[in-house]
């Protein structure tokens, strides 16, 4: 008898408990102890029925893989604390419509819901209010679920203006839905989740960088099915945000070209830089050591991006280790395929650089001249590196997980770069 025990999952009511609550003084009935006392006693335990039908139903009810030899269920898991014939644990339906074979919600406004001895709440009675109707249903996961016609989506209540669209996407509203409507035939039929915010979740994830748990509870999903939907969306987008990062054509070229390279380089193509992202350290000591960059004293993760003089990202390459130079990258990455007879390209390293004193004296008029033609003209790839830092996942460090989609968000940052409106103003917008 002291061995008994409640067989359901995630109770803790013993014998052993139930004779220590026994043992105490009754409040009401002084010097008398509540084991010899007229009152109720806390809970009492029930043997599981010889009835085969009942004994099959209460095992279904518990659910154990295991279940004991002998099996006792305390009362707090029947109607009144009792077995009857009319609300019994194990009771079959007797009719169509009554098909309760679970357990019974317990109430907690019955009575011995506090000890008398010490007027604080029973903590036996704590464990247990779980049960209680008031109680919250557990959360479903939204992917695995069918979800209602009608229900919201998390897309709807998010981005509801260009502000806030700017802010978890990078772009603005319009463009965002335009992106879903052309990206709805790439979805995965497996996953319930509406596509908006599928697609939003992976915004999300770039925008903000915000943390696969964060990013599941905002969505009302597990942070497994996030990590998935994400992994899949930035494959799909990868791949189709190429047409976004386009080589404009000469005539394009020149006929965008802003008044700075109108006056003094009207033959310019393309404006060139190497950006730099950090990464997070490898255990592996020969990635560690290729990817440490000595200017930068840290981890880093490397790649070109190539800018038309009105500010559209032509080319960006894949991501180069940090101890990888500027003039590898560049005839490695297939940049130069893009090129053709004529075209001037303006660099950091190359003949169109600032002047230095170095070894000399004052600068003379014509240095200080070409030198600020030169920044005017280059700072425009400045700031399309600054709108692609906007994407925290690029401007924060970058988990050595992501490292295998690297590429393709490189790519997608900028095709959502270029969606977000010119850089440079004409005259008349100015």
């Amino acid at each position: 008898i002291s061995g008994r025990m409640c067989a359901v999952i995630g109770f803790k009511n013993t014998q052993k408990r139930l004779n220590e609550w026994l043992n105490r003084e009754c409040y009401d009935h002084k010097p008398a102890t509540k084991r010899s006392c007229p009152c109720a006693p806390l809970f009492s335990f029930f043997k599981k029925p010889k009835d085969d039908y009942k004994s099959r139903m209460w095992l279904k009810a518990l659910n154990l893989k295991k279940p004991p030899k002998n099996i006792f269920v305390c009362s707090f898991h029947f109607v009144e604390k009792k077995t009857d014939k009319r609300k019994s644990f194990s009771r079959a339906p007797t009719t169509p419509d009554d098909t309760e074979t679970c357990l019974p919600p317990y109430d907690p406004a019955t009575p011995m819901s506090r000890d008398a001895q010490t007027q604080w709440e029973d903590q036996t009675i704590a464990e247990h209010n779980y049960i209680s109707k008031k109680q919250p249903i557990n959360k479903e996961d939204k992917a695995t679920q069918c979800e209602a016609e009608n229900d919201p989506t998390v897309a709807s209540t998010t981005v509801i203006d260009d502000d806030k669209s700017l802010l978890f996407t990078g772009v603005r509203k319009v463009q965002f839905f335009a992106l879903v409507t052309s990206l709805l035939p790439f979805s995965k039929p497996s996953v319930q989740l509406p596509v908006v915010d599928q697609i939003l979740m992976t915004l999300m994830k770039l925008r903000l960088n915000l943390l696969l748990g964060d990013i599941a509870h905002r969505f009302n999903v597990s942070t497994s099915m996030a990590s998935i939907v994400i992994g899949h969306w930035i494959d799909v987008m990868g791949e189709q945000f190429k047409v976004l990062i386009p080589w404009l054509p000469g005539e394009t070229i020149r006929a965008t070209l802003p008044l700075s390279f109108k006056k003094n380089y009207p033959r310019t193509a393309c404006v060139i830089d190497c950006a730099e992202s950090s990464i997070q350290r490898a255990r592996n000591l020969d990635s560690r050591s290729d990817t440490f960059s000595h200017y930068k004293s840290t981890n880093m993760v490397k790649y070109l991006v190539a800018v038309a003089p009105n500010g559209v990202i032509m080319f960006i390459s894949d991501g180069y280790a940090g101890r990888s130079s500027d003039k590898y990258i560049t005839m490695d990455s297939g940049f130069l395929d893009y090129l053709k007879a004529g075209d001037e390209v303006m660099r950091k390293v190359r003949s169109n650089i600032p002047a230095f004193t170095c070894r000399h004296g004052q600068l003379t008029n014509e240095e200080v001249t070409r030198t600020r033609r030169v920044a005017n003209a280059r700072i425009h790839v400045e700031r399309v590196i600054r709108r692609l830092k906007v994407f925290r996942i690029l401007s924060q460090t970058i988990p050595i997980t992501t490292t295998p989609r690297l590429d393709k968000i490189l790519t997608i940052c900028a095709g959502l770069a270029n969606r977000r409106g010119p850089l440079i103003r004409l005259p008349q917008e100015v």
